[in-house]
């Protein structure tokens, strides 16, 4: 069904609002598959089990949300303050990530932005931790030595914590290729 609501929505005459309502999609579908696996492994078997979930299962379950929307959309991940590699901002991400924190910074909400690259549209979701389970992991991590020591075992480099209700997380990049 989601594919085929996006697959209609490029067939039509798209606009940037299209764009930005395929992303939007998309991301929720990322955010919702995401928190629902976190939080079912959180409450069956505990943070430091939800931890070891995320190392093996966050990548594998962004893909399989991309590869649920086609060959013309890829969707993924990425912070300032990341806890995985490969959630590392890369060129252009970085500098909108920067522009994003400079903006929350000031006490303005963070907004979308879009990015037409000629073939492709890059929509750059912001991530504000908006609920309570979040910070099991990525609040005050010290306070659980038991997860904290496993954080650090599987994330050496990790700077995804110390975060507050309402801090910007990151963003959500949704790239969709335009159809020709």
């Amino acid at each position: 069904m989601k594919k085929l609501f996006v697959a209609s929505l490029l067939a039509s005459a798209v606009s940037a609002e299209n764009y930005t309502q395929i992303a939007d999609k998309v991301a929720k579908d990322l955010l919702k598959t995401l928190g629902s696996n976190l939080k079912r492994e959180l409450k069956t078997n505990g943070a430091v089990s939800a931890l070891k979930f995320c190392n093996l299962n966050a990548l594998k379950l962004t893909k399989k949300v991309s590869d649920k929307y086609g060959k013309s959309i890829d969707v993924k991940r990425v912070s300032l303050k990341n806890r995985n590699p490969s959630n590392y901002p890369v060129g252009e991400e970085l500098g909108i990530l920067l522009t994003m924190q400079s903006h929350f910074k000031k006490g303005e909400k963070p907004k979308d932005i879009v990015h037409d690259k000629g073939d492709v549209i890059k929509v750059y979701k912001p991530v504000v931790i908006s609920k309570g389970v979040c910070l099991v992991c990525h609040g005050d991590i010290a306070k659980n030595k038991k997860l904290y020591s496993e954080i650090k075992k599987l994330y050496p480099h990790d700077k995804a914590f110390g975060y507050k209700m309402g801090d910007l997380r990151g963003a959500i990049v949704v790239t969709i290729k335009k159809s020709k």
